[in-house]
């Protein structure tokens, strides 16, 4: 009886990732034709929030279709009018979409390639992201460090996934140490992120899990010692809050 129980919710579980997915690309598809559009007539501000909509319709979503929950932790350390260079983990899509509703507006950094998807590219193209090639490290880190400090001089913060791929649940990669540079280039802070959302949305899978996707924003940190130290330091804070979010579960929302 268990058994067939469980069968049971794991069909449930499969049928709603699939609708997730499906819906989630059918939106996708008409947001960004309607975006690109729109967007002669919009200035910056109103392009992100316009492109954003699409990220709260994949939110709501993931909560009422698949009974995914998010939980943010340390709000009080958002920017308030500084732009700021973030970096996060990266386990699946899911924080591609959701740091642009908590930090906004904001230029992502992106391997190029992103932008060749149709529709899906086009809205990101008008999110002004900074894409590089990551086949040509050297090249890619000073696209990274001139953009950047333009972006950021723009009042825009950078967002930086260092490990540069996704990772499973329970796993951080080593950093590239691109986005402690960018900070230590420009006198800027960081803006340390650390979630679970590989648990509930894992990397290149359909399935969406039912869970609750816990996100923490820790205190911003300065460049006191070089860009080094602060990439081991940033690295650091994220690889120890990210594993105990796994082992240790947080249960104060913030």
């Amino acid at each position: 009886m268990q058994t067939a129980i469980k069968t049971n919710a794991d069909w449930t579980i499969w049928l709603r990732s699939l609708a997730f997915v499906v819906l989630y690309n059918l939106l996708g598809i008409g947001h960004s034709l309607v975006s690109v559009l729109a967007a002669p007539w919009q200035t910056r501000e109103q392009r992100h929030r316009f492109v954003n909509h699409w990220t709260r319709a994949t939110m709501w979503l993931l909560r009422h279709l698949n009974g995914i929950e998010i939980e943010v932790i340390g709000r009080e350390h958002l920017p308030q009018g500084e732009p700021m260079v973030v970096i996060a983990n990266h386990q699946s899509e899911w924080e591609t979409f959701y740091l642009h509703l908590l930090v906004s507006p904001q230029a992502t950094v992106i391997k190029r390639e992103l932008l060749w998807i149709p529709f899906f590219g086009w809205g990101l193209a008008l999110l002004d992201p900074i894409a590089i090639d990551r086949k040509k490290p050297v090249q890619a880190l000073k696209r990274l460090l001139r953009e950047g400090q333009r972006r950021l001089a723009e009042g825009m913060s950078v967002v930086i996934y260092p490990e540069g791929t996704r990772q499973p649940p329970g796993r951080v990669g080593r950093f590239n140490p691109g986005g402690a540079q960018l900070a230590c280039w420009t006198g800027r802070r960081v803006l340390p992120i650390a979630h679970n959302a590989g648990d509930c949305w894992p990397a290149r899978s359909l399935l969406r899990r039912p869970g609750r996707i816990r996100l923490v924003i820790g205190p911003p940190m300065t460049c006191e010692s070089g860009a080094e130290a602060l990439n081991a330091q940033v690295e650091q804070w994220i690889r120890e809050t990210a594993l105990g979010l796994m082992a240790h579960p947080l249960d104060s929302p913030g």
